[in-house]
């Protein structure tokens, strides 16, 4: 039985991590706050486990500050200027982080180890957000004037409100038209879209006789034609140079004034006669008419009476 409490004790006291097979020194670090250390939480240097905590005390008479004892390992040397960091993780687990220092200067067992207290990530993240909940304070500010001016402004906004809903039930109103608009001009190009095709149709064997007509004017003997046209335009270009020239009785009406100096003088005795006619008709219509002579003595006489 007394066997078994000794098995029992150091195994207990092995799962604490005290090795009682292996040489340990004892050190000391004083903090204002160990925020949760317990006993046997490890000390580590670089991750690598080197100890443990084995006691924690109360210092009252020190202004209740806390006395915390490290078992490490006898063969780690520490310097005058060694330090051991208290550390917490994520998930809140407490260690000390031991710092060697100087370990030209090494210090003896139960001598007093620089004691730092690291700042654990609830005192990060407080420092963090300690900007962000002063910004949210100011931006919570700013929504409170906001919504004093909106309830001091609430008949507009009502009235902004409906005059929004009447917009969209006319906008909902003419979509509706417009849709059934469309439904109806759709119906229309397709109806027009039919009736088109149905022309085209109509319109492919006429298409087909314009092709057979086009084909048989190509077998069409067209250059004797065109040299037909093309001797009837010589000819009637010589035409029209003949009357250009002063040869024949064309070119001689054109080019001589002789036919227009007759025709004027004939003109003029012709408007003489009318003129003699129409003062004297007796000299013509009397009976038998006037010999010249007559004729002569009365416009004689006539010239002596003016």
């Amino acid at each position: 039985m007394v066997t078994t409490i000794a098995v029992l004790y150091l195994g207990f006291n092995y799962l604490k991590g005290i090795d009682f097979f292996s040489s340990s020194n004892k050190y000391y670090a004083i903090y204002e706050n160990v925020n949760g250390l317990n006993v046997s939480n490890p000390v580590l240097i670089n991750g690598f486990a080197v100890g443990r905590v084995s006691q924690i005390r109360l210092l009252q008479e020190q202004t209740n500050r806390i006395l915390v004892e490290l078992d490490i390992s006898g063969d780690i040397v520490l310097g005058d200027s060694a330090t051991a960091t208290l550390n917490s993780d994520f998930l809140g687990n407490k260690s000390i982080l031991l710092g060697t220092g100087d370990i030209a200067r090494p210090i003896e067992a139960r001598d007093t180890i620089i004691a730092v207290l690291d700042r654990g990530i609830t005192d990060i993240l407080a420092e963090s957000a300690q900007p962000v909940a002063n910004n949210l304070e100011s931006t919570i500010k700013k929504i409170n004037t906001v919504l004093d001016q909106l309830a001091g402004e609430k008949g507009k906004i009502d009235s902004i409100l409906i005059s929004a809903r009447r917009m969209t039930e006319n906008a909902s109103y003419t979509i509706s038209r417009v849709r059934n608009n469309l439904d109806t001009l759709t119906g229309t190009f397709n109806q027009a879209g039919a009736t088109i095709k149905s022309r085209l149709d109509d319109l492919k064997p006429l298409l087909a006789n314009m092709t057979q007509f086009s084909d048989s004017l190509k077998v069409l003997e067209l250059n004797k034609t065109l040299g037909e046209v093309n001797n009837t335009l010589e000819a009637l270009n010589s035409a029209v140079e003949k009357f250009g020239s002063e040869q024949g009785t064309l070119g001689k009406l054109i080019h001589s004034d002789s036919l227009y100096v007759n025709l004027n003088n004939a003109v003029k005795s012709l408007d003489q006669l009318l003129i003699h006619m129409d003062t004297q008709p007796k000299h013509f219509f009397a009976p038998l008419g006037k010999s010249s002579r007559k004729i002569e003595r009365d416009r004689r006489k006539a010239e002596k009476g003016k």
